[in-house]
């Protein structure tokens, strides 16, 4: 027997009766023939993880646009602390870990160089809008490797609704999206205070109190918190008491953090980059690199434009903008 055929069937003698099997996938678009040893959902996981969209991910914001500290966490080291806490909670739930996996490690593929800073303003100057959620969609089916990366229904529905109003078709793609939100609040609260834009006494005690004074205990918290109000249910939740609790966590991060704080001022100048640019490309295509452009007769300039600076690392972003607008000195005659 197959080593798939052997995997699929331990899904489906020891996976919860609400857990996504493997042969139960509404599968690709393109069809292709099944791999002899990895079912549907580990290759989509590998295909993101040895794509180059996923590589860039090390070298794009979290928080602090450009950290000079090592400790600091990117979107690479983000999208593996979500993929974590998720694969935790969905071995313990009894659901299938590398679909979980696989959306855990596609989720943020489509953000900007400069976080959500770099979001805002592609979103602000392309008149159809931005979404890093939906940029994440977009390439996975269609800019990795100019053709897209052919992933399963599930994935893609998981990578798409893991943030939004809309909720995941699949348990997985549900824990994915409460999983983010429980490793950004919790490594934002970390690196802020590294960074000495929080201090501890800053933190609002009657969240601490429910959730924990230490980093490990509110993680643990929350992931305990989650996995047993949805044993044996249809749905991924959370108890009211530790739901409001993260939740007012986050609002306070909102307000002392992510908008206005020391940590956002080098924001203006990420986002002043990232509009001249641009305008730059939009007047001058012709300075765009030939395989990205020759997208540009089916869909258009302009969406060529946000697709390639929406693919930037932030080094790569700041190059650009040297190159383009910083004055270049003469070598020493």
């Amino acid at each position: 027997m197959e080593i798939r055929l052997q995997t699929e069937e331990l899904e489906r003698q020891l996976l919860s009766p609400y857990a996504c099997r493997s042969v139960d996938s509404k599968g690709r678009e393109k069809f292709e023939e099944q791999c002899p040893i990895r079912t549907l959902f580990q290759r989509d996981r590998d295909r993101i993880i040895h794509s180059k969209a996923f590589r860039r991910l090390k070298h794009k914001t979290q928080v602090f646009i450009i950290p000079e500290g090592d400790h600091y966490r990117t979107r690479l080291t983000h999208t593996l602390e979500v993929a974590q806490i998720a694969k935790t909670c969905a071995k313990a739930l009894r659901l299938n870990e590398d679909l979980t996996e696989a959306i855990a490690m596609g989720h943020d593929l489509g953000h900007t160089p400069f976080g959500h800073a770099g979001e805002q303003v592609l979103d602000k100057v392309y008149p159809p809008g931005f979404k890093h959620n939906e940029q994440s969609l977009r390439i996975i089916d269609k800019l990795e490797g100019h053709s897209g990366l052919n992933l399963t229904w599930e994935v893609r529905d998981g990578v798409l609704n893991h943030t939004g109003p809309n909720k995941p078709a699949t348990l997985e793609g549900q824990v994915v999206k409460i999983a983010d939100r429980i490793a950004y609040i919790n490594h934002d609260i970390d690196d802020a205070l590294r960074a000495g834009v929080l201090d501890r006494e800053d933190l609002p005690r009657s969240c601490l109190e429910i959730l924990g004074n230490r980093h490990s205990q509110r993680i643990n918290t929350m992931v305990l918190d989650l996995i047993k109000s949805s044993q044996g249910k249809s749905e991924i939740c959370m108890s009211v008491q530790v739901k409001q609790a993260m939740d007012r966590l986050r609002s306070f991060m909102f307000n002392n953090v992510y908008i206005g704080s020391e940590a956002k001022t080098e924001e203006s100048k990420a986002r002043h980059l990232v509009e001249n640019l641009y305008f730059y490309f939009l007047n001058n295509p012709n300075k765009i690199p030939g395989d990205v452009l020759s997208r540009a007769e089916q869909e258009g300039i302009p969406r060529v434009i946000v697709d390639y600076i929406a693919g930037m690392t932030d080094r790569f972003a700041v190059a650009q903008y040297k190159n383009l607008y910083i004055p270049h000195g003469f070598p020493l005659g």
